[in-house]
Parts: C-alpha cells; structure tokens; sequence
C-alpha cells in the first residue's frame, strides 16, 4: 500500500510505559509479584506525568493494584479518564519465587558486583521466573496488541522489569541489553513500533523520562529498585 507521495505507507504504534510509583509497605525487601500498594501522594508528580501523555490514546496496567493506583494518580491529577483500562497479567513483573521478602540490600550484596537486575537473564528464582520468562510474556502481550491497536497511542502503567524488557524489545530483541536501563518510579519510557509491507522495527525516542525531576522537592519519589540499593548522588535521592 503507497502514500500519496508514493513512499510505503507506515503505521506507527507509539507505546508509552509508566513506572508506577514507589512502594512504601515493603519494609526493604524484594516483592516482585506480591500485590502491594504504592504512594501516590505527590499530585505534582502525577500532574506532570499526565502532561506528556497523549489524549487520545488506549490505556493497560498489569494486574498488581500499585499499577491501578498510579493510573488513577494521574487521572485524579487532571489527565482525562479513558473509558477502560484493561488489566494484563502478561505485564506483571518478574515473579521472584521464594527471594520475594527477603532483605533486598543484604540480597544484592550477595549478587556479583555489575549486576543489573535481580538474577542472570536466564537463571528463575527458586519458586518463580527467570527475566527471559517475563521478557517472553511481555513481547507475546506487545505483539498481540501491536496488531489489535496498530496506529494508536498505547499507554501502559507497569513494572521496572516488564518497561526493561519492552526495551530489550525494542533493541532488537536483546533482553539483556534493556537491563541496562534505568527505569524510575512514575518515570515514562516511549517506544514507537513501525510497520510497513517491507519493515517492521522500533524507534526509542524516550527512556526513563522524568518531568517533574527539576524540582528538588518531589525527590522522595524515588525508590531504590532492583540492584539500585543507594541511589547516586546523580539520581533522585
């Protein structure tokens, strides 16, 4: 099929993935899967999130309350409210098995030193998954809605684990390379998916963007994830 300017036509589906905000109820541990809940108390934060989201678009979450919670943030932030927001248990994050509730800084000093995440891309928690398991159900979830919403804005509120893996994606299916990233809490990540009878391929215009970061005052929005125990000076504190 051919544009008007005789070029192919390109339908181009831009995602945009949202870190859902800090859990406060983890007591320093590593929860993965468990359901907890999130804090949404910075409405400036929220404001400023919505402000780069697009209007029209179509709305998933995972099926852990805290991604439900940062979504209506949002909305009672200012951001119109869609219509629906289904839930995508593909977009969970990792499942930590039998690590979910231990210490989370005594577990990383116990990882080898330049690790990026949790475990190797390929090794499961006992009891639970390895990242190349959530890497494969969060690329299965994007490719069915890829053809289901193509052309439209996709915004997701998700997990650390499950935005890395999109990026991992969007490298060209290089999961480890996404584990590179970081992926702040609140933070938005925009990945478009481009598709023509010739091509299909990624494009990542935005990783870990944080608008409401010049602001001092909304540091406490940051909660160290993942192998980040003590965030640098350079981050939110």
């Amino acid at each position: 099929m051919m544009s008007n300017s005789g070029k192919p036509l390109v339908v181009t589906t831009r995602w945009w993935w949202i870190r859902h905000a800090p859990v406060r109820e983890d007591n320093g541990c590593i929860y993965g899967q468990k359901d907890l809940g999130c804090d949404t108390s910075d409405r400036v934060v929220f404001e400023a999130v919505g402000k780069i989201l697009p209007r029209n678009a179509v709305w998933y979450a995972s099926n852990l309350k805290r991604t439900h919670q940062t979504a209506s943030a949002i909305w009672a932030a200012g951001f119109p409210k869609p219509s629906e927001m289904p839930h995508v248990n593909a977009f969970a994050e990792q499942h930590l098995g039998e690590w979910q509730g231990l210490n989370r800084a005594e577990f990383i000093a116990s990882r080898p030193v330049g690790s990026h995440w949790l475990t190797e891309v390929n090794e499961p928690a006992p009891g639970g998954e390895s990242f190349m398991d959530l890497y494969n159900r969060t690329c299965g979830a994007i490719e069915r809605i890829n053809a289901e919403r193509a052309g439209r804005d996709v915004i997701v509120v998700a997990h650390g684990g499950t935005i890395r893996a999109a990026v991992g994606l969007a490298l060209g299916g290089q999961p480890e390379k996404g584990l590179a990233f970081d992926i702040d809490n609140c933070s938005v990540t925009r990945l478009d998916h481009l598709s023509s009878a010739s091509y299909t391929g990624w494009r990542l215009p935005m990783v870990n963007q944080q608008p409401w970061i010049a602001d001092a005052s909304h540091n406490a929005m940051h909660q160290p994830a993942g192998p980040e125990v003590k965030p640098p000076e350079t981050k939110l504190a």
